[in-house]
């Protein structure tokens, strides 16, 4: 097994609880974590064996535009997406920070970070 992460991310979209953040935007980092056996891909140096990163940052992209409330709502519909895209997947772990949110002090993120499967 093996973890292959894509990290940093970083996406502007209209997502949080209040309206004037789905007006305005916010900005969000993503880092996936994903835990494959690359051994078959490895020794035959075949991407379509392993997990494609293009593709997971494309999912990312497409979660990030359909607007949502709670950070946490994104991350879970990223790794139902990834598990259902990469079969060969055993467990992820996906964290979305929403860098500066708007909480009246200065803060640098609030973030959730979910895993899933084997990582559990």
């Amino acid at each position: 097994m093996a973890m292959i992460g894509l990290e940093g991310m970083y996406f502007r979209a209209g997502h949080g609880f209040y309206e004037e953040e789905q007006l305005v935007g916010n900005d969000f980092e993503v880092d996936v974590f994903l835990d494959v056996d690359i051994t078959w891909a490895a020794t035959r140096d075949d991407l379509f064996q392993t997990v494609n990163y293009e593709l997971v940052h494309h999912i990312c992209y497409a979660e990030l535009k359909e607007p949502t409330r709670l950070i946490e709502t994104i991350a879970l519909r990223i790794a139902e997406r990834l598990h259902e895209q990469f079969p060969q997947v055993q467990g992820t772990r996906i964290k979305v920070s929403k860098l500066h949110p708007p909480l009246g002090h200065k803060v640098a993120r609030a973030s959730i970070e979910l895993t899933t499967g084997s990582l559990e």
